[in-house]
């Protein structure tokens, strides 16, 4: 690669320190890369080889492999690159994980048996689930189809946080650099430039390292619970053998259990479109809310040896950069966990009623839900990429959840509820299943009652209400008494009257012929007969 060879040791250390020219015995360092990540990383040692970080990928000793690697890993350093990870190398590096291990390609013989599997698997999903069948064809991948199948999803769900941690480390190591040293990194596009591409080559190798270790045990799309391959249908037969390694069980059947379990995680994100965004969006946000801890990035950074590769690889894949979470984020992994669990557990429950009738099915669940358990790979790729650390047993209480509504609602009803996000169940429901039915009853009731109310304002189906008629008529017949006060004829004219209307003499006494107090006997209309 010509362009980043030119800015090699030769001419560099020309302007570092004229009067010490390179030697391959001086231990100096003999690059502008060597002494940065030195005093990035502190330590004794006397300079910092940039094959270290070859070494510390995970290459071959080869010293011309070696050399070819080099000048590519001086390259992503000295290069801008697309934004806070360097993808290229991710990429690579995940390519080289999942080849190391021997990564056959398939046969054809292999794609045959995959796409039978995988057609048996949607006969036997129709009558279990009111989602129909995607019409695809199943696909049977090497481990390198895999990276290559997944990287684009990968680059979406981390590149948040990468940008965070990316930062994080070049405003570290710019604040640990002398200004002399900045002085240099400007021949190689300034410190900033240059700054970002060592944090974002750090969290590339991060990256690759972890998605090619995942390579090696996933046996399908979608074995984090997200649809990681854009919603296609596949397996990977090598990984398929080696989970159905020393169970006892025929390797056609766990592959045929596989197939139903991949078949179903697809027609759920196909046929429910607001699934897929609703999961990567929730993962995107959380990781935008992370809030670097600039004291334990600077504690990494001082405890890892330079000298050390594996010090350096072991720092990356156990996540030592990742901040502590908020109280925001807590709650924000609460709900997201919340839903991979009821996709998780749906899955688990609609598998179990369409294999029903394999033998092995029953042992074959309780295997999956163990290795999730363990630490699958949904728990190391989100712990160790996104900080997200998923919690097993909400996989059983959402598959208890999904069982209990199946009595309940049959297959429509319950696959209903993932029509829209706000019917679905939430953590108080996978806490308590048996009460879900009964607290959106009440919920629903309670929303009822408010449509109906308000459908009946709108339409003006309220009447007036009694209090300002009441209101009125009172102030009416007040006003009148005020007249008749005024005017005496008033009684006299109306041919009677109530206390306050009873005309009086100026002393306040009644008139003759009127009870006193205002009070009227019955029979004075009369004539006063009876008096």
């Amino acid at each position: 690669m010509p362009g980043p060879a030119k800015l090699l040791p030769g001419p560099v250390v020309s302007v570092t320190n004229p009067s010490n020219p390179s030697n391959g015995d001086d231990d100096t360092p003999q690059d502008p890369l060597s002494e940065m990540l030195s005093k990035m990383f502190g330590g004794g040692a006397g300079g910092f080889d940039p094959q270290e970080i070859a070494k510390a990928a995970g290459l071959p000793s080869d010293p011309a492999a070696m050399a070819m690697m080099m000048q590519q890993v001086q390259a992503m350093f000295s290069t801008p690159s697309e934004g806070p990870v360097n993808w290229t190398m991710a990429h690579d590096q995940a390519r080289r994980v999942a080849a190391s291990d021997n990564d056959p390609s398939v046969t054809a013989l292999q794609r045959r048996s995959v796409d039978e599997s995988l057609k048996l698997a949607e006969m036997w999903l129709d009558p279990v689930t009111d989602f129909p069948s995607t019409g695809q064809l199943g696909r049977a991948w090497s481990r390198a189809e895999w990276v290559e199948a997944t990287m684009t999803t990968w680059r979406r769900l981390t590149e948040p946080v990468a940008t965070s941690i990316a930062k994080a480390l070049s405003d570290v190591i710019s604040e640990q650099l002398p200004e002399e040293m900045k002085s240099m990194m400007g021949m190689m596009g300034g410190p900033a430039s240059m700054l970002q591409n060592v944090g974002g080559a750090m969290f590339g190798m991060q990256l690759g390292q972890a998605v090619g270790a995942l390579s090696k045990d996933v046996v399908g799309s979608t074995d984090i619970g997200v649809p990681l391959a854009d919603g296609r249908m596949a397996l990977l037969p090598a990984n398929v053998a080696a989970f159905g390694e020393g169970l006892d069980i025929p390797e056609q059947e766990v592959q045929l259990f596989l197939a139903v379990r991949e078949a179903a995680h697809v027609r759920l994100f196909t046929h429910i479109p607001w699934l897929t965004g609703h999961l990567l969006g929730s993962i995107e946000r959380y990781a935008r809310g992370i809030h670097i801890d600039m004291n334990k990035i600077e504690e990494a950074a001082r405890d890892i040896d330079p000298t050390n590769p594996e010090s350096l690889q072991g720092a990356l894949s156990q996540g030592v950069f990742m901040p502590e979470r908020t109280p925001e984020q807590d709650a924000a992994l609460v709900r997201l966990e919340t839903t991979l669990a009821l996709v998780e557990g749906w899955v688990d429950e609609t598998t179990a009623a369409a294999a029903a009738n394999l033998p092995s099915a029953g042992a074959l669940r309780e295997m999956v839900r163990r290795r999730r358990a363990t630490g699958g790979p949904a728990e190391h790729a989100f712990a160790s990429l996104v900080g997200l650390e998923l919690r097993p047993r909400r996989l059983r209480d959402a598959a208890a959840l999904w069982s209990l509504l199946t009595t309940e609602r049959g297959i429509e009803g319950r696959d209903a509820l993932w029509q829209h996000p706000d019917l679905l169940p939430n953590a108080e429901d996978l806490d308590d299943p048996a009460g879900f039915s009964e607290r959106r009853r009440l919920l629903e009731s309670s929303d009822a009652d408010v449509d109906a109310a308000l459908e009946r304002l709108l339409s003006g189906g309220f009447e007036p209400a009694a209090e300002p008629s009441d209101s009125g008529a009172a102030e009416a017949e007040d006003n009148s008494a005020h007249a008749a006060a005024d005017d005496p004829g008033t009684v006299e004219e109306t041919g009677g009257g109530t206390a306050s209307d009873a005309a009086q003499e100026p002393d306040g006494t009644p008139r003759a012929g009127e009870e006193p107090n205002g009070s009227q006997d019955p029979d004075a209309h009369d004539g006063g007969s009876n008096r």
